[in-house]
């Protein structure tokens, strides 16, 4: 029976963390702060972004709130952003994804400096990240590792599978796992022999966007398997990409949906505001 890895436990040792950085930033005449951008009115963004406000209160952090209508142009939302880049006072801005339609994600993402993209995903830092220079690194990925550090099994020369190849999750899980000096393979819905690629894993990280995808017999006994997956199963209830039930049985880790790496997504964050802080105040 695995042991599981709880994400509430972890985000909150980090929360405390960052909480004792912040004081110091203050007193030092630093106030940190996150600036949050949210357009139109989809349900699922505007609960993660009061869950961001609520993680910025906890520690101390001082989020800004910018809440644009649906109907927001790109010149308008590009317009907005610049007006953030230049003001000193905000040290990390998040634009809350998915866009509006009439909005192309990524001359939004390339228009945040990258001294304040907190979630790592400008060109930059994807690059910095891809070469191994200093620079922020997408909160999920890093939470995952976290994740896995925290088991006290050793990454290194560890097979690992990650499930999925998505330029938020899934590549940039791989790279972080290679650094590391995990051995990655990054399997897809082109990938041949996937179930026996997913068995071979010392570590399995399920981000493929598909209820309860990794079923038992995907599981390598002893495997610490690190469920990124947000589903809804037949009876609607919250789920993750991997079959819980069956996976506990086989793994030596599991993270649970929810609870696990949705969590540690959002400490990461405030893990990146503080270091954006920091950088650009010299502290």
């Amino acid at each position: 029976m695995a042991q599981i890895i709880s994400g509430k436990e972890l985000a909150a040792r980090i929360k405390q963390r960052v909480s004792s950085q912040v004081e110091e930033l203050k007193a030092g005449g630093v106030n940190p702060c996150l600036a949050v951008v949210l357009v139109g009115d989809d349900p699922a963004s505007a609960v993660y972004v009061r869950g961001k406000e609520s993680d910025c209160r906890e520690c101390g952090i001082e989020s800004r709130m910018l809440r644009l209508p649906a109907d927001t142009t790109q010149d308008q939302l590009l317009e907005q952003l610049k007006q953030l880049a230049e003001d000193r006072s905000v040290h990390g801005i998040l634009v809350q994804l998915p866009l509006p339609a009439q909005i192309d994600e990524q001359a939004v993402i390339a228009a945040i400096p990258p001294e304040k993209d907190v979630d790592g995903f400008s060109p930059v830092n994807v690059g910095r990240m891809m070469i191994g220079e200093e620079c922020f690194l997408p909160c999920t990925p890093a939470g995952c590792i976290e994740m896995l550090k925290s088991t006290g099994m050793p990454i290194a020369g560890k097979r690992a599978v990650v499930l999925g190849r998505s330029n938020i999750v899934g590549k940039p899980a791989a790279m972080l796992l290679l650094r590391e000096n995990a051995t990655v393979t990054i399997c897809h819905s082109k990938t041949e022999n996937l179930a026996q690629l997913c068995g071979e894993a010392d570590i399995l990280v399920a981000a493929i966007g598909k209820a309860k995808f990794v079923t038992g017999d995907m599981v390598k006994p002893g495997a610490v398997v690190i469920d990124v997956g947000i589903n809804r199963d037949e009876n609607g209830k919250l789920c993750g990409d991997v079959d819980f039930a069956a996976a506990e049985q086989k793994a030596s880790f599991i993270t649970p949906v929810p609870g696990g790496v949705g969590l540690m997504t959002r400490a990461m964050l405030l893990v990146n505001t503080i270091q954006a802080a920091r950088r650009q105040t010299g502290r």
